[in-house]
């Protein structure tokens, strides 16, 4: 009489199989769609606009040009002195030059606050692909610091030449420049500061070197007495941020040097450039 063989061990199911027949006809109730860089700029918009720091920055930078540009308007209008051949929009530089700061502040916040925090790396786990996030940053940025400064701008503008009456009253190619060709170059500016803090990653650090652009080639220019630095000293003048803005207003430091529109065009290169190694930095380092 044979013994009887005991029952073979059933394997376990495997959890990790291919879902039957049972599951082939569910369908998700969460819409796939496609993403684009149109949902990355929403994302940025969304979080641009809820930080406290974007209010604040923005506030004081216009709280800084149509103060200051009022303010000196209103003491040149005051004065007895000879305006009749001034051209009025050139007393806007003031206010712009100190507001320049705050949009350098906030392109550097843009960027290397999420590294500060930590949430970067819900940006990137949200979009993978992160040379789409900093398009869709910069992209927000400058739409934003190019509006605001517009509005700022032609407000002093039209206000100084409502102030000088005696003044001569300004082309439209003078007009053209100090309005939009100086929020051009505002927001190239802020922009600038944007990928030198993707670069950086350090919202202190990067904020530092902006400054440092913007203000030293000027102070180091001014305590250049020796006559052998006579040429290193007028490229430092020539080429200076602050020079640079005072093309817009036909208002430059030094007889030579770029003229007209030149200023637009090499802040614009400068930021392309910086722009493509923050590109290229993003993709090779980790987050």
């Amino acid at each position: 009489m044979s013994t009887p063989q005991p029952p073979m061990p059933q394997a376990a199911p495997d959890r990790w199989a291919a879902p039957g027949p049972a599951y082939a006809g569910y369908t998700s109730p969460i819409p796939v769609v496609r993403t684009n860089l149109m949902h990355a700029v929403a994302s940025e918009w969304t979080k641009i606009r809820s930080v406290r720091s974007t209010l604040w920055t923005l506030g004081v930078f216009v709280l800084l040009v149509v103060g200051i540009g009022l303010l000196v308007g209103a003491v040149v209008a005051g004065t007895e002195a000879d305006v009749a051949g001034s051209d009025p929009l050139q007393l806007g530089f003031f206010g712009l030059l100190l507001g320049s700061m705050c949009l350098m502040t906030l392109g550097v916040l843009t960027t290397a606050s999420e590294y500060g925090t930590g949430l970067i790396r819900t940006t990137m786990t949200a979009c993978p692909s992160r040379g789409r996030v900093l398009a869709a940053k910069g992209l927000v940025f400058f739409l934003i610091s190019f509006v605001v400064t517009l509005v700022s701008v032609t407000l002093v503008a039209f206000a100084h030449v409502a102030m000088l009456d005696g003044a001569e009253g300004p082309t439209g190619q003078d007009w053209l420049k100090a309005t939009v060709g100086v929020s051009l170059y505002m927001a190239l500016l802020g922009l600038l500061s944007l990928a030198v803090g993707s670069i950086i990653r350090h919202s202190a650090g990067a904020i530092t070197v902006m400054i440092g652009l913007l203000l030293a080639p000027l102070v180091i220019a001014m305590f250049m007495f020796s006559e052998s630095l006579n040429k290193v000293q007028g490229f430092l003048l020539e080429y200076s941020i602050p020079n640079q803005l005072s093309i817009f207003y036909a208002n430059s430091l030094s007889d030579s040097g770029p003229s007209g529109w030149e200023p637009l065009w090499i802040i614009l290169g400068i930021t392309a450039a910086v722009y493509g190694a923050a590109f290229a930095l993003l993709e090779r380092r980790d987050v």
